[in-house]
């Protein structure tokens, strides 16, 4: 069954193209991960499904239905960032009972359970709390409300270390218990990619690849050995990063297409074959610049040398 399901999806804020062309089917009671750079569109293609932003051309279906002012996906979605208010006269009790009224699967129980884990006192004002507690609480609220489109945008900004890596598992443990659609955005994969199936990443407002994570570690391969050496390997291959280690070493990073003639070669030639870890492969498919930031001291001594 499809969740999401997006067709030449674009939105255009006068000059500036947010969401580019992008087409993408998010299947039901999937984890899937929104990943990208700042200003990669992820915020705005998750607003979009949320119902809460227009297309500007294109078409986005949520349970097959448009999301835009429709009261049966806002029903059966809650979208969490670290931009949420409420009036300053509520307490976290009162958003809690507000929320029981709102959301037909609200598990009260959880609610009260995270608040009491996490430290934070049911009679404290949401508007008094500092920025980190506030990301605690709309993130509890995601969970305990249990809707069918769990979308969790950037949730953690703020958040300590240990309460992140809590957080982390209570969202794990509650979807294998509740299973459901839940989008999850982040430009840091390595903190999240235990906990996604599938990684849909983005750059620039169009979809650089959707993949389930285990076909992403394989994606691609790093190679790292003599410069002469590399240069011959990957000849007419699709090269996604390259660093040089030193005058005459390299690393580089290609798509992974290799048949068992390469591996041989690359033996013969003292080439090392490595995995790319998932959150880096995202990095080299989305940096905007060439090179490595040793790249910018070696040319600024190059200049000081001159």
């Amino acid at each position: 069954m499809k969740a999401i399901e997006c067709i030449g999806l674009n939105k255009v804020y006068g000059e500036n193209v947010a969401v580019d062309s992008l087409s993408l089917v998010v299947e039901h009671n999937k984890m899937t991960g929104i990943i990208g750079p700042n200003g990669a569109g992820k915020t705005t293609l998750l607003k979009l499904i949320a119902g809460f932003l227009k297309a500007t051309a294109g078409e986005m279906r949520v349970f097959g239905e448009a999301p835009f002012n429709n009261l049966r996906v806002s029903a059966n979605a809650i979208f969490i960032d670290d931009r949420m208010v409420f009036p300053s006269s509520l307490c976290l009790d009162d958003i809690c009972r507000m929320a029981a009224r709102v959301y037909a699967n609200w598990d009260h129980k959880l609610a009260r359970g995270l608040l009491d884990y996490f430290a934070l006192n049911p009679k404290l004002c949401h508007a008094h709390l500092s920025r980190g507690q506030k990301s605690t609480v709309n993130a509890i609220l995601g969970l305990a409300a249990h809707c069918p489109l769990t979308i969790f945008d950037e949730p953690t900004l703020g958040m300590d270390v240990g309460v992140r890596r809590d957080f982390y598992r209570a969202l794990l443990k509650d979807y294998m218990q509740h299973p459901r659609s839940i989008l999850f955005s982040s430009h840091m994969l390595l903190e999240v990619e235990d906990i996604l199936e599938d990684i849909v990443l983005l750059k620039d407002g169009y979809k650089v690849l959707h993949l389930p994570l285990p076909q992403l570690t394989e994606y691609a391969v790093g190679l790292a050995g003599n410069s002469d050496a590399l240069c011959a390997l990957t000849e007419n291959r699709e090269v996604l990063h390259t660093r040089q280690i030193s005058s005459c070493f390299s690393y580089v990073v290609i798509k992974n297409d290799l048949k068992r003639g390469d591996l041989q070669q690359a033996q013969l030639s003292g080439v090392d074959i490595t995995a790319v870890p998932a959150a880096d492969l995202c990095v080299y498919l989305t940096e905007q610049r060439k090179g490595g930031i040793d790249d910018v001291f070696s040319q600024t001594k190059s200049v000081a040398n001159r």
